[in-house]
């Protein structure tokens, strides 16, 4: 018989990624469901295990050691790996059952997700989704971590070589005019002449500022550096104070994001000037049918709201 070593387990392990990330062991033991005392068993269980100090521990803070904070890596691998095992398991009795966290960024989730849900939810019933909205810079990260499963974002945007994308939908971008100023109304705007007004874009940070630049072929154009927006809300209104213009994608204007203003709206002229909605997930994940069913489903959310939006 071969003599098995000693082996961590997941739990121990989960208690050092918590500790590591949290510093502290009153937050790390409620992240994890347990008592304090628990935590702290499992952690020294642990140290026992590997036979080395993980954490230095003080009266006001816990540091992790150098190793501790290696082992705390090479633990969020492992409990990765576990719960693409578990899903794949789940996957494999129905693709569309089980929780699923889903990230999605600012200028898309308000737009899409509210008449998406319920429609979702009845297509999918056994489907639980999870969501959180943030910028695309940190919901990514969050994916590579494993605390999301995918991620709607807007493309173009470099997710990397260990994520993998699927287009949903084209969302073309308009010119946003005060009241009056879209002369004449409706009429395609050539990029050339928005060049030459006072442009109110998202603050830095959204990856729509500078794709519906490159969209409209504007890196170039007068920027209203004073007035930045937190949300495209904020851009309506500040239009509506005749602060300026903004560039809107469609998918926020079908969505009414106009309503009760009388801001003026025309395309843009030439070359297509819009973004890409896509569905993005770790590449090594083994839910891949589940993101693609839910990635197919979202597409034809998206092409029915298109076509319920009267022109």
């Amino acid at each position: 018989m071969i003599a098995m070593r000693p082996l961590p387990s997941f739990r121990q392990l989960s208690y050092l990624v918590a500790v590591v990330d949290l510093c502290h062991f009153g937050k790390a033991a409620d992240a994890c469901g347990v008592t304090q005392s628990t935590l702290s068993a499992g952690i020294r269980e642990l140290e026992e295990v590997l036979g080395a100090p993980l954490l230095e521990r003080t009266k006001r803070q816990v540091i992790a050691t150098p190793l501790g904070r290696d082992m705390a890596a090479r633990a969020r691998e492992l409990l990765k790996a576990a719960e693409d095992m578990v899903d794949a398991a789940r996957s494999s009795k129905d693709t569309m059952a089980g929780p699923l966290r889903l990230g999605v960024i600012p200028t898309i989730g308000p737009f899409v997700l509210p008449h998406a849900m319920p429609r979702l939810r009845k297509a999918f019933p056994r489907l639980r989704l999870f969501l959180r909205e943030e910028q695309t810079a940190p919901l990514l990260a969050k994916l590579r971590a494993g605390e999301l499963d995918a991620v709607l974002l807007a493309l173009p945007y470099a997710v990397g070589d260990d994520l993998e994308a699927i287009d949903i939908a084209d969302d073309p971008f308009s010119a946003v005019y005060p009241p009056g100023r879209a002369e004449p109304p409706g009429k395609p705007v050539r990029p050339g002449d928005i060049a030459f007004e006072n442009l109110l874009l998202l603050e830095d940070g959204h990856c729509l500022r500078d794709q519906a630049l490159a969209a409209c072929h504007l890196e170039g154009a007068r920027r209203n550096e004073e007035f930045q927006g937190t949300s495209l809300h904020t851009l309506v209104q500040m239009v509506a104070a005749g602060l300026g213009i903004t560039l809107l994608p469609q998918m926020a204007i079908d969505a009414g994001i106009l309503r009760g203003t009388k801001l003026e709206t025309r395309p843009l002229a030439g070359k297509p000037s819009s973004r890409r909605i896509g569905l993005a997930w770790r590449r090594r994940s083994a839910r891949k049918e589940t993101f693609r069913t839910l990635a197919a489903a979202l597409k034809d959310e998206l092409a029915k709201g298109r076509r319920a939006v009267p022109r």
